[in-house]
């Protein structure tokens, strides 16, 4: 186990290192250091209050999808949600996200596939909703589709952003349609039953080894896909549904506008809330594939590139991103640490334990 957090914490380091390279490279360090020193830092008190409370609502949609299949207190469902997203701030891969499930798995005994579902389904929401809202910045922000900006040696423009959007749209379709078959009562039933048709499949072995895969395997497999199908049950709620995307436009227009506040105090950084959300927007695109922890380097290298698109200079675009990651990222750190400390968990423990899918399988 230690040599998988040494090494977890050396490649999320390198990560880092790599994405702070290319978000500065080109930026004049005494110029970075002259911006980070006039910004007005009371901005920030109200920036991260709001950035926090962004996780309270995120905590008020986890109790939401759950409720479809089992009901969880508030705390319940907030202290798990800090703890996996303090674990993404300082451990790469996002581990948080399988540590929220495990965490509930233990506490009250929520099956670790419908916990992990109903994670996924936080972040169908949330696809969806940036979706949403790129189509509305780009359609209401004026980008000059001339523009091009240089980044890791290819040319981004509007029409990579068009591009980008335009994939994100169609995988969201993609998992749209795969929620609504594994809905489908009918679909469920053929699922399982070609999972308890899978002994068969070994034509070779004996009726006894049959047997046991039926019942070590298959019988587990078809009991995690009626936790999937439960965790995914939200779209046979309208009314919650409903709820969860109000949470879900708040949570990240919430998020856009405390970027927003900190513009008060910080020179030279005239954007509209608009465009600051379309920055916010393009930053959680950056964000969105690599498993840096914490989305250092990745974030400031999204706000350059986002900023750019307005004309904010690179030494000013570079350290307003790394301001204001600081002033949401710590408050979740600080949060998190002590929600680990009130329930008890032991993040090492359940960052690198035994995998949590595998010992669902086995218990099922």
């Amino acid at each position: 186990m230690k040599k998988k957090i040494v090494f977890s914490i050396i490649a999320g380091v390198i990560l880092s290192v790599v994405g702070f390279y290319f978000a500065m490279r080109n930026v004049p360090f005494e110029q970075l250091v002259d911006f980070l020193k006039s910004i007005n830092y009371w901005w920030m008190v109200p920036a991260s209050a709001i950035g926090l409370f962004t996780f309270v609502l995120r905590a008020f949609r986890w109790q939401v999808i759950l409720s479809t299949s089992r009901s969880l207190p508030f705390f319940a469902a907030f202290h798990p949600m800090m703890i996996g997203f303090m674990i993404n701030t300082v451990l790469p891969g996002r581990v948080g996200e399988l540590a929220r499930p495990a965490i509930i798995k233990k506490q009250d005994d929520v099956p670790f596939s419908l916990g992990l579902t109903t994670v996924a389904a936080e972040r169908i929401l949330d696809l969806i909703t940036l979706i949403v809202l790129f189509a509305w910045v780009l359609a209401a922000v004026d980008i000059d589709p001339m523009l091009q900006i240089e980044f890791r040696g290819y040319q981004l423009d509007k029409q990579t952003l068009d591009t980008i959007a335009a994939g994100m749209v169609r995988l969201c379709v993609a998992v749209v349609i795969f929620i609504i078959a594994i809905s489908i009562p009918a679909v469920q039933r053929v699922a399982k039953a070609g999972i308890m048709k899978l002994p068969s499949l070994v034509f070779f072995a004996g009726d006894a080894f049959k047997e046991k895969m039926r019942e070590k395997c298959c019988i587990p497999l078809t009991g995690v896909l009626d936790n999937i199908v439960s965790g995914f049950s939200l779209s046979r709620y309208p009314v919650k549904l409903l709820i969860c995307l109000f949470y879900s436009f708040a949570i990240w227009l919430l998020q856009a506008f405390a970027l927003y506040i900190m513009t008060f105090g910080s020179p030279g950084i005239g954007l509209s809330f608009t465009q600051m959300t379309t920055v916010f927007i393009v930053i959680c695109f950056f964000i969105a594939l690599p498993s840096v922890p914490g989305f250092w380097g990745v974030w400031e290298a999204g706000g350059v590139f986002g900023m750019a698109l307005f004309a904010v200079p690179a030494h000013l675009a570079a350290g307003f991103s790394l301001a204001t990651h600081a002033v949401l990222m710590f408050p979740v750190l600080i949060a998190g640490i002590v929600s680990a400390v009130i329930t008890g968990i032991n993040i090492v423990q359940i960052s690198y334990g035994q995998e949590p899918l595998e010992q669902e399988i086995q218990k099922t």
